[in-house]
């Protein structure tokens, strides 16, 4: 088993650190720290929203809507305070084939009903099932994430030709460009080391930027992308026909949406939660994004979910409380409605710089160093999910990794089923059987017996067994029809209650005892008639 933390991990990610939490959430500097913290994380927001909007194929504004609008709802009622949600690139690659084939209005549609399947799966509490998924994916989820991030900074390395053709950059230029970013991380290392009154990240922005304006350095910035200037968002009704065949069109896009949203947001609550030591809110989470989104796309946004890079600026810059997470989105605002034009002449460096670092700090450097010493199945599962998670999406890749495991593990269950025989004094032939019962052990069970063979009274004892699901009741019938059939007769003891419910005619050969556990099997199902009742 894999005991690794990854809040050692992200640990060394070295931000300012939050002040004790003796400190009131209304003081003079945790305010500042939380507002500092926003600050940080919206500048770093920009760049990503406009560029998952030209991913979408939508105009920039409605990925910067989209960051507001999720960012302000997720941090005002979201399961973890702290965490970022905004426009990501998860969710744009799926929309590009709906809004190349429909237009944006399908997709403002499309982020409504993907709310309202989130809102619904919080309500029914269906966050809770992230807790199956098992250590190696989530490393495999952050080792793919911190991938994610660092190829999505290297679009920021090209420059168009003349034709408009982008190419990367060479000679001077690339030279100025690695060595802005070089300084940027340099300060975010250093920084720390001699202050924690301002967050690196935001004293490396505003250091390289002061830099590139007073040396007039030619760099690509942040208004080279696109401009940023925009209005207030206004109520927007998607326009699209209210019918089936738009229901037709824009309900699988949303299940997808809807269920890449959740997965992320829910594992970034889970890794979040790991650096600030809180736990639980998947289900008010839920609520949080299908809210926001719902909001968004009413709004004119894309859609978002939570952002694990600028997530982990946010926590190690110092951001702990909702206030931080607030002061994101409502700094964002402010840049789309009054300050675009200062923006928009920060170099895009630091910005990379920044993200580099939320790279070095989120991949889980000791999962490398640990792959020889853990089972070869929970390495194979760690290494394929960054794999599919970088080639494909968040949503398969976790989907792959968990039905792996769970698969591996059935696989090791069904081979643990074994059995102990021993002869009592008046000649019976007892089975003492050992590991549990199942649907992948019953083969391995039924070779345990040799009814042709055996004495004329057979016990079988599952005081140290454990009977799971049909096949497993299923198996123990059919032993029973076995012995019957050589005219042999065979006792269960130290069956469940509900075994002796359950099972018809291996029922009749059962032994009570006062020590008889008290589990429940996981379905209720009559071999005669073949009918399932209510589970227990």
């Amino acid at each position: 088993m894999i005991k690794l933390s990854l809040a050692t991990l992200a640990g060394r990610f070295s931000f300012a650190q939050m002040p004790s939490n003796a400190v009131s959430v209304f003081s003079p500097a945790v305010v500042k720290t939380e507002v500092l913290a926003g600050l940080t994380v919206s500048l770093a927001m920009v760049p990503e929203a406009v560029a998952f909007s030209f991913v979408a194929g939508v105009h920039p504004i409605v990925g910067l809507y989209a960051a507001f609008i999720v960012g302000l709802v997720t941090a005002l009622i979201g399961g973890r305070p702290g965490m970022i949600s905004g426009a990501t690139g998860a969710l744009a690659v799926v929309m590009v084939a709906l809004v190349a084939a429909h237009g944006v209005e399908y997709l403002f549609a499309t982020v409504v009903l993907m709310g309202v399947i989130q809102v619904l799966a919080g309500i029914f509490h269906l966050g809770k099932f992230i807790r199956l998924v098992p250590h190696p994916v989530m490393l495999g989820f952050v080792n793919g994430l911190a991938i994610i991030i660092f190829l999505a900074q290297m679009s920021q390395f090209q420059v168009p030709d003349a034709d408009g053709t982008m190419r990367w950059m060479e000679g001077m230029a690339l030279i100025e460009m690695l060595a802005l970013v070089a300084l940027t991380m340099a300060i975010i290392w250093l920084l720390p080391k001699v202050t924690k009154a301002v967050p690196a990240p935001l004293a490396a922005i505003a250091i390289v930027a002061f830099v590139v304006i007073a040396f007039g350095i030619d760099v690509p910035r942040v208004g080279d992308l696109a401009s940023i200037k925009g209005a207030f968002p206004t109520l927007h009704i998607p326009m699209v026909p209210l019918n089936l065949e738009t229901l037709r069109i824009i309900l699988p896009y949303a299940l997808i949406l809807s269920a890449i949203g959740l997965i992320e947001s829910l594992l970034t609550l889970n890794l979040v939660g790991e650096i600030v030591n809180k736990r639980g809110g998947a289900s008010q989470e839920c609520i949080a994004q299908g809210v926001a989104n719902t909001i968004t796309g009413f709004f004119g946004g894309m859609g978002g979910c939570a952002m694990i890079g600028q997530s982990i600026i946010n926590v190690k810059s110092g951001g702990r409380h909702r206030l931080s997470g607030i002061a994101a989105a409502l700094f964002l605002l402010a840049f789309i409605l009054v300050a675009s034009d200062m923006i928009e002449q920060i170099p895009l460096a630091a910005l990379v710089g920044v993200m580099f670092m939320v790279v070095i700090g989120t991949f889980a450097w000791q999962s490398i160093t640990i792959l020889r010493k853990i089972p070869l199945t929970d390495a194979f599962v760690m290494i394929l999910v960054t794999v599919v998670t970088v080639i494909s999406d968040l949503a398969v890749a976790v989907v792959v990794g968990v039905l792996l495991s769970a698969l591996a593990y059935a696989w090791n269950n069904s081979k643990r089923i074994r059995a102990r025989t021993h002869e009592t004094p008046e000649g019976a032939r007892v089975y003492q059987i050992e590991g549990p019962l199942f649907f992948g052990s019953v083969d391995g069970f039924s070779q345990l017996f040799t009814p042709a063979t055996d004495p004329g009274l057979v016990i079988v004892d599952f005081m140290d067994s454990r009977v799971v699901d049909q096949s497993a009741l299923q198996a123990i019938e059919t032993l029973a029809m076995k012995y019957e059939a050589h005219g042999k007769t065979l006792q269960l003891r130290h069956l469940s209650h509900d075994c002796h419910r359950l099972l018809n005619r291996a029922g009749q050969l059962m032994v009570d005892s006062d020590d008889d556990p008290s589990y429940g099997v996981a379905v209720d199902y009559n071999v005669r008639t073949g009918s399932l009742g209510g589970g227990h």
